[in-house]
């Protein structure tokens, strides 16, 4: 069993933003994209260089994990490379991958193409601005990865395949932490770039990178085109941002505890290249080798 951590304590600060009258007035400020877009200038100049070292022992991150270099500005210091063997990835085609590394929490794509995350039901129309495209999804699975300041900021393909292109959403950016899930449908409501994925073992899937709060940018290296499995997709910038990943029905088996978990409220926790689930076909073959196995 993986593990899997309650939502965390509300900040005092996020109390404040989302659940009083003049929080709701600061809140309108913060989260428009220019105000994120200047934070995110100064964590890409020089200036920012001094809160490396603070935020290494702030957060007791351990260095030894990443490719050695020298840091200009504190988002080349967020973004850094981790060791490859710290993040392999398994290449038997049956295996289902975690594209990051992040806290997980999985929902069943209800009739009327729904999901709903802390009591707001989420439209896939509206996540995707894509009625034919969201149509796809009917009776799937929506996972979600929230990363987390101290997550590996770098995001891979799960699979192989062909990406048809990307599109950028324009939004706010409230922050991804659950305060504000619950008072907010931060997934439809904040910027976001939506990539149709054309695998080569899970049929079509759809990642949605969610921006947030302080995030300056969301940079996808590859919009178009072929890759592999393991090839890397992108990264985010300072701050917790959030990957959306839409499978069509019946194409993964994802394991149980995913769902078990995000009912009773727990995020489960992966790293990137982790199986998380198999082909239905894989599956039922383990399930088989198992049971002749026991008899």
């Amino acid at each position: 069993m993986r593990e899997a951590r309650p939502q965390p304590a509300t900040p005092k600060s996020l109390k404040f933003l989302y659940n009083t009258a003049f929080g709701s007035l600061v809140l309108r400020l913060i989260t428009r994209r220019w105000l994120s877009k200047l934070a995110g200038k100064y964590m890409s100049s020089r200036l920012s260089k001094r809160k490396i070292k603070k935020y290494i022992k702030k957060y007791g991150i351990d260095m030894s994990c990443f490719i050695e270099e020298e840091y200009k500005c504190f988002n080349a210091f967020f973004t850094r490379r981790i060791k490859p063997e710290l993040r392999p990835f398994d290449m038997d085609g049956d295996a289902f991958l975690s594209p990051c590394d992040g806290l997980v929490s999985a929902y069943n794509i209800e009739p009327g193409l729904k999901f709903n995350v802390k009591g707001f039901d989420y439209d896939l129309n509206t996540l995707l601005r894509d009625e034919e495209l969201a149509s796809r999804y009917d009776g799937g699975l929506c996972i979600v990865f929230r990363l987390t300041v101290t997550d590996y900021h770098r995001y891979f393909f799960t699979d192989g395949g062909t990406a048809r292109g990307n599109k950028f959403i324009k939004g706010r950016l409230h922050t991804v932490q659950p305060a504000a899930l619950q008072k907010k449908r931060v997934f439809t409501e904040n910027c976001r770039e939506v990539t149709v994925l054309d695998t080569d073992h899970f049929g079509t899937m759809t990642q949605v990178e969610v921006g947030a709060m302080m995030v300056g940018r969301i940079s996808n290296a590859v919009k178009e085109g072929r890759f592999e499995r393991g090839d890397e997709k992108g990264w985010f910038d300072f701050g917790g941002s959030t990957i959306i990943l839409l499978v069509e029905k019946d194409k993964v088996a994802l394991d149980e505890e995913f769902i078990e978990n995000t009912k009773n409220d727990l995020e489960t926790v992966v790293k990137c290249g982790e199986t998380i689930g198999r082909s239905p076909e894989a599956q039922a073959a383990d399930l088989q080798a198992a049971e002749e196995t026991s008899v």
